[in-house]
């Protein structure tokens, strides 16, 4: 009795103590009850379940030509039924009873944290499996041999390194209440939407009323773009004013160009590479606003029309590799029997060309390494050094959620050491035992760990405020091309070791978040978080291997629906950097040696806003200006173009600026709610569309969903350079 008048004690206190951030403040319950089962029987059936099911669906779209990520919202929102039936039918019957084993298969009603430990599972499911684009790089598009024992070793490695990273920061990046994680607030309002029994207000829905409305209707309208009127995903009316001009095309390609006045009525044109835009803060979506505008429409054209480094000899945006003549560059050409660059044939053929956009987008990748790193020490240095002590031994004031959270064990620190060092160990031994296959040495793996325990807590700070995560890819990719050249397979291992197992710990991170802020006992999420990563592995793995074998042509350039946009990039980027490597691009044997200047201007650029920012105090604004984020801003295109960040930024704008603002208390019931309702709607439909209709190859023969011209910009793509001859192209 006393245990729990101490906990009604202190959720009577947390009611009135607010949160440092205002999201937090109006979306986070500040109370918990710690009676509430949580590893139940139907835990681990639903969250097994959503696991494999969410791996094979995700691996399945990740080939598709229009790429669908399915979240773990959708089987959020799922097993809500299951669970209340399994609550209800199940035996609660007793086994083992009176001893230490004792267990039932129905606790009670299905509970809150259970859910959350589901979407756990879910989430496992629902994050891709990186390493994935080495096993499609290597056996589709460089056609060689590669073992399913390695490809397994490399896919394990890469998902379970980052609970190394996750462990060691996590009283950086969890228990903080300025680390707020923003897209947790989504899943958070969910729960409580879908658990909360909830008095409607006078003329308005409830939360899990509205849910299901947004649901529906989503589910009902995404028939449009989906399938029966699909140029609504890049609805570029501009460039029906000039059909035959490349000009007109460029300007007005949302797929292609510039994108000016494209739009995508089109909740996957949307979200599917920056996140939900109802997540983001308001100050991020900003930054990204601004960054993209500066580079999309000051530097792009300025560099295009300018012709820098030849740039009308090839298409205006494409992610492609070409011979100075504006043909596309047959890769396998200068490859020898050992997998290693062909320096003859290297030198018949010429150098490997790029479009300016995707070498600019290089150079915009070094600026915001460097930007993210004085970023981080200029305006949170402070802040960091304080944690550090607090983190060995002063105190520290705790935020109410970090406080409830006390009364449960922590996973000890040791459960991530042993982790650690066993996955480093282990890709030690498949890089030296396999060598032949995966070509990365002993000491590649140790520079790789170096890099990603460096980067961890900087770009951890960043995405724990901004909901924006600057990637390691180019640095990564940078570094190996230059110490061990003409190999690259190398340089693909090395990326994903470097760059993915800091993004996993990331994503641990997040989830460790969640649980803080839904009081789940961190043991149990530590449980959840590593079963689920290995079953999402082996599922993953075992679809695409599936997957080579059972789709014809599968990433082939002129196979419609499966052209694997986000493999095609991997691909080229190993070639830039692992086959042909910087030397020969970046450095003074290769034309673009000058985009490594942009190191040196990401560096440069915080440290202008910080002076401005100190010189003007009263002007707040200043300290809102995030170079990082705005330098990153076109960080995931190639594959995403303009019509995703144009959409984006105006469903953004709505939803942080002007409701956020002036409809706070709509804001505060519906904003992530409709965010979970759009995701769970379009990604129903899209499977049922896929499974009903594209399984079968049951298309429309019409102009507004022509696969091959999905938006009415065919010319968008044609380089303008005179005396180029490129197929389907005017010749200037």
């Amino acid at each position: 009795m006393a245990e729990i008048s101490e906990i009604k004690a202190m959720e009577i206190e947390a009611d009135h103590e607010e949160c440092s951030i205002k999201q937090v403040d109006l979306t986070v319950p500040k109370t918990d009850d710690p009676t509430m089962p949580v590893l139940t029987f139907r835990m681990w059936v639903l969250g097994l379940g959503s696991c494999i099911i969410l791996s094979f669906v995700n691996q399945f779209f990740w080939y598709r030509s229009q790429p669908l990520t399915v979240t773990s919202i959708s089987a959020q929102i799922a097993v809500v039924p299951l669970g209340h039936l399994m609550a209800k039918k199940l035996s609660t019957r007793k086994f083992f009873e009176g001893t230490r084993w004792e267990f039932t298969l129905n606790p009670g009603p299905f509970n809150i944290k259970e859910h959350v430990l589901i979407t756990i599972f879910a989430n496992s499911g629902a994050g891709t499996v990186y390493a994935a684009h080495i096993l499609t790089s290597v056996k589709i598009y460089y056609q060689r041999k590669l073992t399913f024992i390695p490809a397994l070793f490399i896919m394990i490695t890469t998902q379970m390194l980052g609970f190394g990273w996750a462990g060691i920061f996590r009283k950086y990046l969890v228990e903080p209440g300025e680390m707020w994680w923003p897209s947790n607030l989504v899943q958070v309002s969910l729960f409580r939407a879908l658990h909360e029994r909830e008095k409607r207000p006078k003329g308005c829905t409830t939360r899990t009323q509205y849910f299901l409305l947004v649901m529906i209707s989503a589910f009902a309208y995404y028939i449009l773009p989906g399938y029966l009127f699909t140029m609504l995903s890049s609805f570029s009316w501009i460039c029906w004013l000039g059909s035959k001009s490349v000009l007109v095309q460029q300007l007005g390609s949302g797929l292609s160009g510039f994108g000016i006045g494209a739009v995508g009525f089109d909740w996957a044109t949307i979200s599917s590479y920056l996140g939900s835009p109802l997540a983001s803060p308001w100050f991020a979506t900003a930054n990204v606003a601004v960054g993209f505008f500066l580079i999309m429409y000051v530097m792009t054209p300025l560099c295009y029309w300018l012709n820098v480094y030849n740039a009308k000899n090839f298409p205006l945006y494409s992610n492609h590799l070409y011979t100075a003549t504006g043909q596309e560059y047959k890769i396998l050409e200068i490859i020898n029997s050992k997998f290693h660059l062909d320096r003859d044939a290297y030198a018949e053929h010429g150098p490997v060309h790029m479009s300016t956009f995707f070498a600019m987008t290089y150079g915009l990748g070094f600026a915001t390494l460097s930007a993210t790193v004085m970023h981080v020490l200029l305006f949170s240095g402070s802040d960091l050094w304080k944690q550090s002590k607090m983190a060995f031994g002063a105190r520290r004031k705790m935020d109410i959620h970090t406080r409830l959270m006390k009364r449960y064990k922590s996973a000890p620190m040791w459960w991530f050491f042993v982790i650690l060092v066993a996955n480093i160990a282990a890709i030690i031994f498949a890089c030296e035992y396999y060598n032949a296959a995966l070509q990365l040495r002993w000491w590649g793996v140790l520079l790789a760990c170096a890099i990603a325990f460096f980067f961890t807590l900087p770009i951890g700070i960043i995405s724990a405020t901004t909901n924006q995560q600057p990637g390691l890819n180019v640095i990564t990719e940078y570094i190996i091309g230059y110490l061990y050249p003409e190999r690259p397979v190398a340089n693909m291992c090395f990326k994903v070791y470097g760059y993915i197992s800091m993004a996993q710990a990331l994503t641990f991170l997040a989830d460790f978040k969640l649980g803080h802020y839904m009081k789940i006992p961190p043991r149990s999420m530590f449980m959840a978080q590593v079963v689920g990563t290995l079953v999402a592995v082996l599922v993953y793995l075992g679809t695409a291997w599936w997957m080579m074998d059972a789709v014809p042509n599968l990433c082939a350039a002129d196979n419609g629906p499966w052209r694997c946009p986000q493999d095609s990039v991997f691909f080229n980027a190993s070639v830039i950097w692992g086959l042909v490597g910087p030397r020969r691009i970046f450095g003074n044997l290769g034309e673009y040696g000058n985009v490594n200047w942009f190191f040196l201007g990401g560096a440069v650029a915080p440290l202008i806003v910080w002076i401005f920012h100190k010189a003007f105090p009263s002007k707040t604004w200043i300290g809102l200006i995030h170079m990082p984020i705005m330098l990153g801003a076109t960080a995931m295109m190639p594959p995403a173009s303009s019509v995703n960040y144009t959409s984006w930024i105006i469903v953004g704008f709505l939803s942080g600026y002007v409701l956020f603002r002036h409809r706070t208390e709509w804001w505060k019931r519906y904003n992530y709610v409709l965010s979970g309702g759009l995701d769970a709607g379009t990604a129903f439909m899209t499977l049922l569309i896929f499974f009903g209709l594209g399984f079968w190859n049951v298309g429309l023969l019409w102009w507004g969903s022509n696969p091959d011209n999905q938006e009415g910009c065919p010319l968008a793509s044609c380089p303008t350079a005179k005396g180029i001859l490129v197929d389907g192209c005017p010749v200037f």
